[in-house]
């Protein structure tokens, strides 16, 4: 009855009632034919009498239904319309030239670029930009030069704070030139590396070996040392390579790579390196932070062979009297970004001339010349030092009053308090990252695997390591979340050799592998197995990633954790 109801009521409209609800072509084409026949029939109704009516109320309700399809129909057409619209269709904006896009290459007259034709004013996020101030070299001009050789630009959040702000078109024509020119890619050149590493980052290449294979050799071989490069690999004559050293009495010292070999005695120690990003990804579970999404595996063990800084430095000129006024040792690559600048870093200068230091200008890792992604010809390597400092194709050192002024020493690689976010963050208030803490991590078993109830017990393997020469001197590991701990064997050598003496007090550069087997809890269905490290000034991990969280997610040492089931025999229960 409600239909009918419904129906009587669509007999007041009209045609032109009718259009007044926008209704789509198609039904609108329908009730019109149909009240052209309801008004024909109209006129023979003392002829069909009431069997027209009940024909006239099934004819409107099928109308009502028609037209009730046709108005949610039409509702559904504006809906994807206006969606349209809102995603293809953005309200118009004004169309610029190129000439007017680089009059804002300043804070003061606004800082626009351009993008893929877009022209965006990006005055208000220039203090935002985790890449500081770097973000100005495009003012005025394409970001696509710069995404090129900073390709961790080319990911959908970044895409999407770009456009927020939008301003404009580029002129068509002026976009046209800029197709026309035809940037090359920078990291065209860039070696092959082994498919078995996982890539956090592919431009620049960034990547870690499975974390089981750290465990299988003390000397990681160079196909599975953890890749970190901040630029493209530069390709580098070695016949032609010049080492230049500055800041000291008598004009410097530049030497090729055949004066490191031969003018100086080759020094050669077995270091491990670590990215100070290691573990980030247990930071992102806790909150996410700015920083490739490193596991555990941004670390590795190296035999490295050289010359000493420390013999150079002094071939150069130095003698002790100059501490009194040079504080620090500044290292410049022979990597470059589309600007020219080199990535950089420095160290204390107490650590580059001390004999105990060890540092080294190095020319071979794990007795072959240096791989061109580890710093073919020399790289700097500064043991015990975070991997940021221990600078790759090395062509420039300097001795200096300051620090270096690289971004990757001022403002990277530097701690900051859970509480700090980007609105408050001041780099310039931390120091940057030397040496860093006690750490260690399970290789093996990986999160997530199983055991067999049968086996009776679990074999867990790991590394272990201390910054500034602290030796490990133990490696504590339980399987039921840290209720009860057993101590593990501790490894300084490959496998079947004799291990290696403990190094004197505060030279203890290289790694120690470790390994414990545990009988499986009785009563447990799965295993929390943690470990954690004590070097020879009992530093100690903490146990929990949230009180160490900071926004550029570095120093991660927590305890480390993985979850391992249990899986009962089948027929067990039979």
């Amino acid at each position: 009855m409600l239909l009918l109801r419904r129906c009587r009521c669509l007999t007041q409209l009209g045609p032109s009632s009718f259009h007044r609800h926008q209704a789509t072509p198609a039904v609108a084409s329908c009730v019109v034919r149909l009240w052209s026949s309801f008004d024909d029939q109209r006129s023979d109704q003392r002829i069909h009498g009431p069997s027209w009516r009940h024909a006239l109320v099934g004819l409107l309700a099928g109308t009502g239904a028609v037209l009730a399809y046709g108005l949610h129909h039409q509702k559904a057409e504006q809906a994807d319309a206006i969606k349209a619209r809102t995603i293809k269709k953005p309200p118009t904006l004004p169309i610029f030239s190129q000439e007017e896009v680089t009059k804002h290459r300043s804070l003061e007259d606004g800082v626009w670029v351009t993008y893929k034709g877009g022209v965006y004013d990006i005055t208000k996020f220039v203090t935002m930009h985790p890449g500081g101030d770097k973000i100005l070299l495009a003012a005025g001009g394409a970001l696509e030069p710069f995404w090129a050789l900073y390709a961790v630009h080319n990911q959908e959040h970044v895409l999407e704070i770009l456009s927020e702000y939008k301003v404009g078109e580029l002129r068509a024509e002026d976009l046209k030139k800029q197709q026309a020119v035809k940037s090359s890619d920078p990291y065209s050149s860039d070696p092959e590396r082994h498919p078995v590493l996982r890539i956090n980052n592919l431009k620049p290449f960034n990547a870690e070996p499975p974390p089981e294979i750290l465990s299988d050799s003390y000397v990681t071989p160079s196909a599975f040392f953890f890749k970190r490069n901040h630029l493209p690999v530069p390709k580098v004559d070695p016949a032609t390579y010049e080492l230049h050293v500055e800041g000291l009495p008598g004009g410097g010292l530049k030497l090729s790579l055949e004066d490191l070999k031969t003018r100086f005695p080759k020094h050669s120690i077995t270091a491990t390196l670590q990215c100070a990003g290691n573990r980030r990804s247990e930071m992102n579970k806790v909150k996410q932070v700015k920083g490739l999404n490193w596991g555990i595996a941004a670390i590795s063990n190296a035999r490295w062979s050289g010359a000493r800084l420390r013999d150079v430095l002094l071939a150069a000129g130095y003698s002790p009297d100059m501490a009194q006024w040079a504080c620090h040792v500044q290292f410049e690559g022979l990597d470059k970004d589309v600007t020219g600048t080199t990535y950089g870093a420095s160290i204390p200068l107490n650590k580059a001339v001390s004999e105990e230091g060890d540092v080294l200008l190095a020319y071979e890792m794990n007795g072959e010349p240096l791989p061109a992604d580890h710093g073919f010809p020399v790289r700097v390597v500064v043991p015990g030092t975070v991997g940021a400092r221990n600078v790759k194709w090395v062509g420039r050192i300097v001795v200096s009053k300051e620090e270096s002024s690289s971004h990757w020493q001022q403002n990277d690689y530097k701690g900051f308090s859970p509480g700090t976010d980007w609105d408050t963050v001041d780099f310039k208030s931390a120091p940057a990252i030397q040496e860093l803490p006690i750490q260690s991590a399970i290789t093996t078993p990986a999160d997530g695997a199983e055991v067999e109830r049968s086996d009776e017990e679990v074999t867990v393997k790991g590394y272990a390591w201390s910054g500034g020469g602290r030796e490990v001197v133990r490696v504590d590991v339980s399987v039921d979340g840290g209720k009860t701990w057993q101590v593990a064997q501790l490894r300084s050598s490959e496998k079947g050799q004799a291990p290696e003496p403990s190094p004197p007090p505060g030279r203890a550069w290289a790694w120690k592998l470790w390994e414990v087997t545990a009988p499986l809890p009785a009563d447990a269905q799965e295993l929390d197995i943690v470990c954690k490290a004590v070097d020879s000034s009992y530093n100690m991990q903490p146990d929990t990633v949230a009180p160490i969280w900071n926004l550029r997610g570095v120093l991660s040492n927590a305890w480390h954790r993985v979850k391992v089931k249990i899986r009962e025999d089948e027929g067990e229960d039979e």
